[in-house]
């Protein structure tokens, strides 16, 4: 099966053009489809489409915008299932985290931005000036495959909010899902042209976009190299780059709260998604005098982790998206044996049930040193390290040593503890005795090295805007 994501000015080009990229199943290692690359020519031309409809998407009234991010959303809801078994076959998230947190999170950003866009205000009087704020232009939405709609649709609706024209470009491990995303698209009121898509290898399709003149901004989401290099490429055109990149969450575990609840949410919140999410809190920072209890619970209860094929309603995790990122985090399990880590759970090779697969034991280590390697790099795979404090100052401070600061979490007894604890810490989100992020609107993005910039809602809004000052 060929499938092509070139879609401009409303066409999708299926044409062959040279270059095709086979996409496999990591649950069984088998090939189930090949994605046809777009050109550098199709690039351009994605561009200079996109680029002939800013006025036309700079001139649709709020209330088109509305009804658009509405069909889009009816879409998405009609279509939900089958979007659920395309990520599940494309990247090996297990069903019941597809036809759940997958579908839920791209109608959150679509209802979100609904509700922002209905309530704000684009022209505001001051007391000497006149606040405008307007469409940036030509946009291009550079997304991942690990959360592919909730990536794609908290950046496609904050610029069809804007009313600003896209040039999509996403991760060729997500064709299926994206294929079915911009039919939904398709189907809407949204004038032909002003969403336009390309595909192919990122590295190669990447920097013809970064690079291009003609695009006002770029959005990113992935890992922090190639979030530097975006940046580089664009510096030269001097356009707005926004970036979503990379994570090593910390999660403080306070003394006095329930060890017998708190650590099984703190296992499942690293693990979700097979551990490849860049918000993660794969550092579990616990208190010393606890640790006994913690290794007890964490073994318990790994026992209960059913890694496996994705398809099956119980399985919990599936595998890692393909073959490279399988070696990575073999490595990095490695690491932490030979720096003598405890191991409460997992280890090297694949689990005794996966004979084909990418699938990761999960594993989590105990007593880890905050400078090791396992401890400040991002891994993006099921690998939990419990690093033990001494007082919630050393939380606190190992918290925020890193290089990263996307996300964080606290478990604590009591909420306004839990406020005051996360305003020390260097992180653009702190979750407080939540599993989550929920639904609410609130910004997200990174401190350091974890980018800039925020996504959703208000804030969502307004990386697409430029603020002009009438006086």
């Amino acid at each position: 099966m060929k499938i092509s994501n070139t879609y401009i000015n409303g066409v999708f080009c299926d044409e062959e053009t040279g270059k095709n990229f086979e996409l496999i199943n990591p649950a069984t290692e088998s090939n189930y489809a090949s994605l046809i690359c777009s050109n550098e020519e199709q690039v351009n031309n994605a561009i200079s489409i996109a680029l002939s409809n800013e006025d036309v998407a700079a001139g649709l009234k709020v209330v088109e915008r509305i009804e658009i991010l509405n069909q889009i959303l009816n879409g998405l809801n009609d279509r939900s299932l089958e979007l659920a078994n395309a990520i599940t076959l494309e990247m090996g998230a297990p069903i019941k985290l597809t036809t759940s947190a997958h579908i839920q999170m791209g109608a959150d950003h679509l209802q979100n931005t609904i509700k922002t866009l209905q309530d704000y205000s684009f022209e505001e009087d001051l007391d000497e000036y006149q606040l405008v704020k307007v469409p940036i232009g030509l946009v291009a939405l550079i997304t991942p495959w690990n959360w592919p709609l909730n990536q794609t649709l908290t950046k496609i609706s904050s610029a069809i909010a804007a009313g600003c024209p896209i040039v999509m470009k996403p991760s060729e491990y997500s064709a299926l899902s994206s294929r079915i995303l911009i039919e939904i698209i398709d189907k809407s009121s949204l004038p032909k042209g002003c969403f336009n898509c390309v595909n192919g290898i990122g590295s190669e399709i990447g920097p013809l976009i970064s690079s291009h003149p003609d695009i006002k901004m770029i959005s990113f989401t992935g890992s922090t190299l190639a979030g530097v290099n975006i940046q580089e490429l664009a510096a030269t055109s001097v356009k707005r780059v926004s970036l979503e990149l990379g994570g090593k969450s910390a999660h403080i575990i306070c003394s006095g709260v329930d060890l017998e609840i708190a650590i099984p949410n703190a296992i499942d919140q690293c693990f979700i998604n097979s551990g490849q999410s860049c918000s993660a809190p794969t550092r579990l920072l616990i208190s010393k005098e606890d640790i006994n209890e913690v290794r007890r619970i964490s073994s318990e209860y790994a026992t209960s982790i059913i890694t496996g094929n994705p398809k099956n309603e119980s399985t919990n995790l599936g595998p890692v998206i393909n073959f490279k990122q399988y070696e990575s985090i073999q490595k990095y399990i490695k690491s932490g044996i030979e720096d003598g880590y405890e191991i409460i759970t997992g280890g090297l090779g694949k689990p005794d049930n996966c004979i084909n697969g990418y699938y990761i034991k999960p594993t989590i280590f105990l007593n880890v040193d905050n400078s090791s390697l396992i401890a400040q790099e991002e891994i993006f795979g099921p690998v939990l390290s419990i690093i033990s404090y001494l007082d919630i100052d050393d939380a606190v401070k190992i918290a925020n040593d890193s290089i990263y600061g996307l996300s964080s979490y606290i478990t604590c007894l009591d909420d306004g503890e839990g406020k005051i604890i996360a305003k020390r810490l260097k992180a653009g989100q702190t979750i407080v005795n939540k599993k989550g992020r929920g639904s609410a609107p609130a910004p997200f993005g990174g401190f350091k090295k974890s980018g800039n910039g925020r996504e959703h809602g208000q804030f969502g809004l307004e990386e697409y805007l430029e603020v002009k000052a009438v006086i």
